[in-house]
């Protein structure tokens, strides 16, 4: 598991994935959905990227996003 702790550490994991894929950044762009731009930026650790294109691109490096830390969901209300 790679610690995030900065956009640039983010970026920074998501190269390194991309590259050992051998993927490059048009290829990468292309099988996610999204611009060339976008993975441009993302990779430069730019704060404030599309969450939703953040996880296609992270889907299509075979990464998955946990959230660790934080408390677990309180005891559900019977029918809610």
């Amino acid at each position: 598991m790679i610690r995030i702790d900065t956009p640039s550490d983010l970026g920074a994991a998501l190269r390194k994935a991309r590259k050992a894929l051998s993927l490059t950044q048009p290829q990468l762009a292309l099988a996610a959905g999204v611009g060339v731009r976008f993975v441009v930026e993302l990779e430069a650790g730019k704060p404030g990227v599309r969450f939703e294109k953040l996880l296609r691109v992270v889907n299509v490096l075979g990464g998955k996003l946990f959230v660790e830390g934080m408390p677990p969901d309180p005891p559900r209300e019977r029918g809610a």
